[in-house]
Parts: C-alpha cells; sequence; structure tokens
C-alpha cells in the first residue's frame, strides 16, 4: 500500500516511529563507537603506546623458554617487552641476541653502573624471564633531553641569564686522566674557569638544558669517549651484559646426576644401617634374657623391702625370727641382776645404818695401817726396802706461803 492512501493520522505516527528508530540507531552506533575507542585508549595505555620506550638488547647462551612478547620485570614490576629474539649469523661469538624495550620512567633507572639483565627460570616447565636490576653509579644509559656543544664563553654568557639549567653532558677529565667533572655536574662560574684552564679542545663542551625534554630517546652514552652521542636504532651502547641461569630442566638433569653419583653411597649407608640394626635387635634379646634372669632377684628384694618397712623388720633381717625372743630373755636377765644389785646395795646401806661406828672404826684401821707403814719405812733394818730413786730432775724448791700482808 503506497504512503499516499494512508489517512494524515497513520502518516503521522508512522513519521514519529521513523524519528524514534533513526535515533535509537545513532545513540546505539555513537555508544559502540565511544565503547571502541575508550577501549583502545586502554589499551594502549595498558601496553604504554603513549609512554616513551627505550630499546635495549643482550646476549643469551640459548633462547629457551624465551618469547617475543614476553614482559621484561624491573624491582618486580612488568617493564616492558621482548620484541625480538634471532640467532647471531656463524662466527659470531654470541649465540642468541635478544631485543627488549622498557617504558618511561623505569628505563631511567638503567645506567651504566650495575645495570645487566638477569635470564632467570619462571616456572618448573623451563619458562624464564628477563630481569633488568637498577642502576646503582654512573650515567643513565638512555636520555630525553638533547645536547649542545658551546664554547666556555658562551656558556658564561648563558648561566648568567639561566642559573642552575646547564649541566654537563660528558665527563670532563684533566691532563693525567683523571676525572675532574662528572656527568650531569651542574655549571657555574667556577666551574667553568676551571674547565678554561684544562686547555679543552675547541674551548668547548657538551651541555644541556635541563628544561628542555624530548618525547622520545635522543641520546645514548659513549663508554669509550665518556659523553652522550646521538641515538641510532643499531647503536651497540644500549647492549646489558645478561647473567644467565641454567634452565629448570639443566639443573634437574644435574640434581639426578648427582643422585645417581650418590647411590651407592647410600646403598652402602643403608647396609650399614641394617647391619646396626641386626646387633640393635641382638642386644634386645640378649637384655630381655638378662631382665628374665634378674627377675627373681627383684621379687626377692621386693619381699625383703616388705620385711624391712614391718615393724621390729630389721631386727628379724639381721637375728633371725628367734632373735626377739634371745634379745628379750637377755633384756629380763639383765634386769634382774640389777635388781639383784640393787638388793645388795640396799642392805649394805641398812647396815651402815643400823652400826653408826662402821666408818670410825674402818677410819682408825686405815689411820693405824699408815702409821704402821710409816715406822717401819724408820726402822734400821727396812730402811733400806724403802729408799726411792733417784732422778736427774733438778729439786723442786716450794716457796713458803706469806700472809696476804707479807705479800
Amino acid at each position: 500500500m503506497a504512503l499516499q492512501d494512508l489517512t494524515p493520522q497513520l502518516r503521522t505516527r508512522l513519521s514519529r516511529m521513523e524519528r524514534a528508530v533513526g535515533w535509537f540507531v545513532f545513540l546505539a552506533t555513537a555508544l559502540l563507537l565511544f565503547g571502541f575507542g575508550y577501549y583502545i585508549y586502554h589499551t594502549a595505555e595498558r601496553k604504554g603506546w603513549f609512554l616513551i620506550k627505550a630499546n635495549y638488547f643482550t646476549y643469551v647462551l640459548s633462547s629457551s623458554g624465551l618469547n617475543v612478547g614476553d614482559p621484561v620485570v624491573m624491582m618486580g614490576f612488568p617493564v616492558g617487552d621482548i620484541t625480538r629474539i634471532h640467532a647471531m649469523p656463524p662466527g659470531n661469538p654470541h649465540n642468541v641476541k635478544v631485543e627488549f624495550e622498557v617504558r618511561d620512567s623505569y628505563f631511567r633507572y638503567i645506567w651504566t653502573g650495575g645495570s645487566f639483565v638477569k635470564v632467570n627460570s619462571a616456572d618448573f616447565l623451563g619458562k624464564r624471564q628477563l630481569e633488568i636490576t637498577r642502576g646503582t653509579n654512573g650515567p643513565a644509559i638512555c636520555v630525553t633531553q638533547p645536547g649542545f656543544i658551546k664554547t666556555i664563553p658562551e656558556l658564561e654568557q648563558i648561566i648568567t641569564i639561566e642559573t642552575n639549567r646547564w649541566q654537563l653532558y660528558q665527563d670532563v677529565f684533566d691532563e693525567n686522566s683523571n676525572v675532574v667533572f662528572g656527568a650531569y655536574t651542574m655549571l657555574t662560574r667556577s666551574n667553568l674557569e676551571r674547565m678554561a684552564q684544562l686547555n679543552l679542545e675547541s674551548n668547548s663542551i657538551c651541555a644541556y638544558d635541563n628544561k628542555i625534554k624530548a618525547s622520545h630517546i635522543v641520546a645514548t652514552w659513549h663508554r669509550p669517549t665518556h659523553r652522550y652521542v646521538n641515538f641510532t636504532a643499531r647503536s651497540d651502547d644500549v647492549w646489558l651484559i645478561a647473567m644467565e641461569t641454567p634452565p629448570i630442566s639443566d639443573q634437574l638433569q644435574a640434581m639426578v646426576s648427582q643422585v645417581q653419583s650418590a647411590l651407592p653411597g647410600i646403598l652402602s649407608l643403608t647396609n650399614k644401617i641394617s647391619a646396626v640394626l641386626d646387633n640393635a635387635a641382638t642386644a634386645t634379646s640378649n637384655l630381655n634374657t638378662t631382665v628374665t634372669a634378674a627377675q627373681p632377684m627383684l621379687t626377692n628384694f621386693t619381699v625383703i623391702s616388705a620385711q624391712l618397712r614391718e615393724p621390729g623388720g630389721p631386727m628379724i633381717w639381721a637375728l633371725g625370727t628367734n632373735g626377739n625372743d634371745q634379745v628379750q630373755g637377755a633384756l629380763t636377765s639383765v634386769d634382774a641382776l640389777l635388781t639383784q644389785l640393787a638388793g645388795i646395795t640396799s642392805n649394805l646401806n641398812a647396815q651402815v645404818q643400823a652400826n653408826t661406828n662402821l666408818l670410825g672404826g674402818i677410819s682408825k684401821a686405815v689411820t693405824d695401817a699408815d702409821d704402821l707403814v710409816q715406822g717401819l719405812k724408820r726402822h734400821w733394818l727396812l730402811r733400806s726396802a724403802f729408799k726411792t730413786k733417784e732422778t736427774n730432775a733438778p729439786p723442786t724448791t716450794v716457796k713458803p706461803l706469806l700472809p696476804p700482808r707479807a705479800r
């Protein structure tokens, strides 16, 4: 049906529908283009398409475990990617050349002193990874500041106007080839006066303005001349020495070889351990026999200990079962003897108490006996029988006692 055959209401409604569909298609296309652009921008930002990149290369013994596109790390961060891997031509002392790029600002950590590439194992399947170490001294290998060759008088005029901006783009040596001023030294009037006295070639030096930076790598450090030179894609100044560790497979093979060489010693040690275990089993058997033989002794010791713990046990164990009766009888006899002695003493005491003149008579008898002996000593016939033997001891003189007043 032609559009002219429709009523005005239908034509109006159809026009509105066409406009809505057009707007929907326009918005969907705009959203699709916006999403696609955002994806491209995010991918470019993630891959560092908008960042400055510095190209480096290194030599390795084998390309095993390395692939184009693999990440390059520094201090644990992914800083770039491997761009090319190829074998060197015959006759070249190196085997494989690996080229890679490092993004800004990580390439500013790569200096001439202390920066090298470590080829590490990434997993147990033979995968390897490049790791760049951070520089410790020396100038940076790649820079984005362009350099200018100027005479010392020109620089003296420039630094008067532009202070704290111009720095050395090279190392300056004296007549003895000693470094007087290193690269990056800030140029001052005193420094320039000292350089003028060194009789430099053309009385000029290479310097750069630290306020000027390019959007790409402009120069690399040339080690033989100790200065920065213009960057070229085929420059050898961006070569980093590689410290290559053996792959995991080689390390495992070496470990297996060591195990194989050590197996005879391990088997010998196993035999020795087996012999020691046999001896230990024999010693255990002998010990069991000894313990069995000592068991009756332990039983007897237990019985003796039980007897000793009983009341009077030590006496019974020492004197026998009749020892207690014998000791009891001896004690009874001693008791009877003591009773008899007590009776005798009592009778004697009673007799003394009954006869009061007994002690006086005894005393008088003793006195008379002493007088008799003294008389016999003086008798001329018996005097010689009571002589005393003389000694060599000097006679002792006894001083007479004096009354207290005479003292």
